[in-house]
């Protein structure tokens, strides 16, 4: 199989969706690679790397578009890139269509098979290709946070882990899957008195077990969340339901029961966010404020340590992608019903039938594509 990878081009993404070492892997299976110029250099591998791996460099996203039987990227298809897509192409990389009807009308009109990072599972009910990034963003997302909080950047002026005779930043985490769990970890570890919400009681006895106390957990009521956050100088929204829209967890009209210069995170915004106000914003501009409320969604978090995050994911991806080069992509999902649960779209129909009840669209089950 002819494997291609194009560079990134979402405002400041770094990453890339192919590391050398993953190019090596496939030629020797006895696939081609196909790398447009530059595309590794933003997480520090120039093209040099990729050449001595065996790869080919080109010049254009189109030569990598017009020759290859798959595209392995990191974020979803601009829309630019998605005209260059074609019939029986296999599309490989983070979609999170759920809240982006126009991309999912594209890639069913260009014919291609597109298999989503997001919603690939495993055996223990995880989300293997999404995990590396969720812990990534996890961990950035109190930093951020943190950044924002200062009084120069609208914040309330608190320093998360207080100076003696002074308390400590208060920091709710709405939701405690890897995200939140990574990001209460980290925020603990700065010292300041954290707050993780979950619904799931089975999930906080494991937290309360594993962590020891490093910070405290709470049942997610909707009642008790908007108590929590009428207290807290920082919120992290880390909810996640696989390949559908986030739930809305505060409203427009809650935020003026918040703190005014309190921050919001919101690491769910590539799903449409987990809260009303959120919209995605980019590393380059990446807060506003509404109602006095700081907000910090940036879609793309990982994407700000190009290199670690490119890595982790180059690790969990490449035996998909191997699977998909080795067998294609049929045989692949016919052989790893965890696999076949990340096709999204095949042949003009949607395949996933969470994306399909947030956008109204019908769905052919992924069985029934595989024989189509």
């Amino acid at each position: 199989m002819h494997i291609g990878c194009p560079k990134e081009i979402k405002p400041q993404e770094f990453r890339v969706g192919l590391t050398p070492n993953a190019a090596v892997e496939a030629i020797a299976n006895g696939h081609q690679v196909t790398v447009e110029t530059n595309a590794g250099t933003g997480s520090g591998f120039p093209d040099e790397d990729y050449i001595a791996a065996g790869a080919n460099i080109v010049g254009t996203a189109k030569e990598v578009f017009d020759t290859a039987d798959m595209i392995v990227k990191v974020k979803e298809p601009q829309a630019g890139e998605r005209k260059m897509l074609r019939e029986g192409q296999i599309l490989f990389t983070y979609l999170h269509l759920a809240p982006d009807p126009a991309q999912t009308k594209d890639l069913m009109e260009s014919g291609c098979t597109a298999i989503a990072y997001e919603t690939v599972t495993d055996r223990s009910g995880g989300l293997p290709l999404l995990a590396p990034m969720s812990e990534v963003a996890g961990k950035l997302a109190p930093q951020v946070g943190a950044w924002t909080l200062q009084k120069a950047n609208g914040g309330l002026g608190v320093l998360m882990g207080g100076v003696p005779g002074v308390g400590p930043a208060r920091v709710v985490v709405i939701g405690g899957g890897v995200v939140g769990t990574h990001a209460a970890r980290v925020a603990a570890g700065m010292g300041a008195d954290v707050t993780v919400l979950d619904r799931s009681l089975p999930r906080m006895r494991y937290l309360d077990d594993a962590f020891g106390g490093t910070f405290k957990t709470s049942y997610a009521s909707a009642g008790n969340t908007i108590e929590l956050a009428r207290q807290a100088d920082m919120i992290i929204g880390a909810v996640l339901i696989p390949g559908a829209a986030a739930p809305k967890l505060i409203s427009r009209a809650q935020l003026s029961e918040l703190r005014p210069g309190a921050v919001i995170v919101d690491v769910a915004i590539d799903q449409g966010g987990c809260f009303e106000t959120s919209k995605a914003t980019t590393h380059q501009d990446p807060i506003y404020d509404v109602d006095g409320i700081m907000h910090y969604c940036v879609a793309n978090m990982p994407g700000a340590v190009a290199r670690t995050s490119t890595i982790a994911l180059g690790n969990a991806t490449m035996p998909f992608m191997l699977a998909l080069a080795n067998k294609g992509w049929r045989k692949a999902c016919e052989d790893d019903e965890h696999l076949l649960n990340g096709l999204n779209i095949h042949a003009g129909q949607l395949t996933y039938y969470a994306v399909g009840k947030a956008l109204g669209i019908d769905v052919l089950s992924p069985q029934l594509a595989l024989k189509n």
